[in-house]
């Protein structure tokens, strides 16, 4: 078996893979490097990437390394979004549904809902959240909370924290599913551990009336100062009763807990582990 030691010996080295320009780009783009993404994203746009499409029409919305030019990102993000590629579906979405003020482009909510569908139908979470929002408010669709109630759980299980807030005020306030302060709760500490400042207000509102949870004004000062930092109007009711029940070693407990880095609060471990 000498050969095959020699053999082993003389093989060449293994071929280099090749660049991918796109992961390329990413990491350009993330590091405010924009001429050099758009320099990659460009040929693959022009090619027919949508991926690439749907990122230079944001930065033409965006004005990210380029002046902002609503013509343009609209093209762009048309393309992408008639190739069928549901980020941007939803990045069209997002565009139309503000428009482009002063540069001849009109909002379309109407447009920005059917296609926010399109891409929840796909499985994007973030349309998903989107269009349950949407189902919320009734403003552009009709409201029909248990169809919000669907589009917002898909997106929860996918790790979208602002549909697991929404999931707590819809079983809080019994929209389109039976009244259940616990499960609200329960959605509620989901979101306050990912960081979300409404889901952080709501537990701690919750934990301050003890509904759903054990009352612990401590542990609801805590959630509703993380609320504040996150600029959550929603803890702004609660502050101030919540203060007045506790004392200064009480309050000042709250402000340490709400100091720590969010992995390391009781609550947020508990719930990582699934407690």
């Amino acid at each position: 078996m000498r050969w095959l030691d020699r053999f082993r010996r003389a093989a060449p080295p293994a071929p280099t893979p090749a660049p991918d320009p796109m992961a390329e780009a990413l990491a350009a783009f993330r590091q405010g490097d924009y001429a050099t993404a758009l320099g990659l994203w460009e040929p693959l746009a022009r090619a027919g990437n949508p991926r690439a499409q749907t990122n230079i029409g944001t930065c033409f919305a965006q004005g990210f390394g380029v002046p902002v030019d609503a013509t343009l990102a609209l093209r762009w993000l048309t393309l992408s979004a008639e190739a069928g590629y549901a980020p941007g579906q939803r990045n069209l979405a997002d565009f139309l549904l503000r428009g482009a003020e002063g540069q001849g482009i009109d909002p379309d909510p109407a447009r920005a809902a059917a296609l926010y569908r399109q891409a929840a139908e796909a499985g994007d979470a973030l349309a998903q959240d989107m269009l349950s929002w949407m189902l919320l408010e009734g403003e552009v669709i009709p409201s029909d909370p248990t169809e919000a109630r669907r589009w917002a759980g898909l997106a929860a299980a996918q790790g979208i924290a602002a549909s697991m807030t929404r999931m707590g005020l819809l079983h809080h306030h019994a929209l389109g599913v039976e009244r259940d302060v616990a499960e609200a709760a329960r959605w509620w500490r989901r979101a306050a551990a990912l960081g979300e400042a409404d889901g952080q207000a709501m537990l701690g509102a919750a934990l301050h009336m003890g509904a759903g949870v054990a009352a612990d004004p401590v542990e609801a000062l805590h959630w509703l100062l993380r609320a504040q930092a996150g600029n959550s109007k929603l803890a702004r009711p609660f502050l101030g009763p919540v203060r007045a029940t506790l004392d200064e070693a009480g309050q000042a407990e709250a402000a340490r807990r709400a100091a720590l880095p969010l992995d390391a609060a009781p609550t947020a471990q508990r719930e990582a582990a699934g407690a």
